[in-house]
């Protein structure tokens, strides 16, 4: 598809933000260790590596993204073992109260506000009434030492070429003050959350009620 922005970065993704982002899902695993025969839905899945850290775990996978090149990716390296759907956050294609846990990381920023809570909605209606909802995104505090000086103008470096519509995105999410004014506005309750990655980063645990 010509109008797939991740055609031509697909290949190479995970070789770019590898360094960052595996340490972050490794966190995330431990705040809600994954059990065997978890439900787990990854919203905007991308490559599949995140599935793929729950795949070990004996969990139940289930993909959803926008991009063919990226779902495509994903499928190579999950197969069989996941359910991969290429589609819309904003109608996500499962029954209400399906999944254990559903992951969402480096995806909100993308999203005007709108689409963002439109997503947030789908979610808590897959989510079972005892599930838990992993959210990983940029931070908008300040930096932290050394860490944070260095990824947070890496972070804005990427964001800036990833075009202009993602940008103002990016821009906007960072200037609501990120996942915390999101979990707050659409009736999230907190279980969990860490700063890390110099202040760069954010992971808030969190359940729909």
């Amino acid at each position: 598809m010509n109008d797939d922005p991740y055609r031509n970065v697909a290949g190479i993704y995970d070789r770019i933000f590898e360094p960052i982002n595996k340490g972050l899902r490794s966190l995330g695993a431990r705040m809600l260790p994954p059990e065997q025969g978890m439900q787990v839905l990854d919203i905007g899945c991308g490559t599949g590596v995140h599935l793929d850290l729950y795949k070990k775990y004996g969990c139940k996978l289930y993909g959803v993204d926008t991009s063919p090149a990226m779902l495509g990716m994903a499928k190579q390296r999950l197969g069989d073992s996941a359910d991969l759907r290429l589609g819309d956050a904003t109608s996500i294609p499962f029954e209400d109260n399906s999944f254990d846990l559903v992951l969402c990381m480096l995806v909100l920023h993308e999203m005007d506000q709108a689409t963002r809570l439109a997503v947030i909605a789908e979610m808590k209606r897959v989510i079972k009434a005892d599930g838990h909802i992993l959210l990983i995104d940029f931070h908008a505090g300040p930096a932290r030492l050394l860490k944070g000086w260095f990824i947070k103008p890496f972070i804005f470096v990427s964001e800036l070429a990833a075009g202009r519509r993602h940008f103002r995105n990016y821009r906007h999410f960072i200037s609501i003050r990120g996942l915390p004014t999101l979990i707050e506005q659409n009736g999230l309750k907190q279980k969990e959350s860490k700063i890390v990655a110099g202040g760069a980063m954010a992971l808030h645990l969190v359940q729909a009620n």
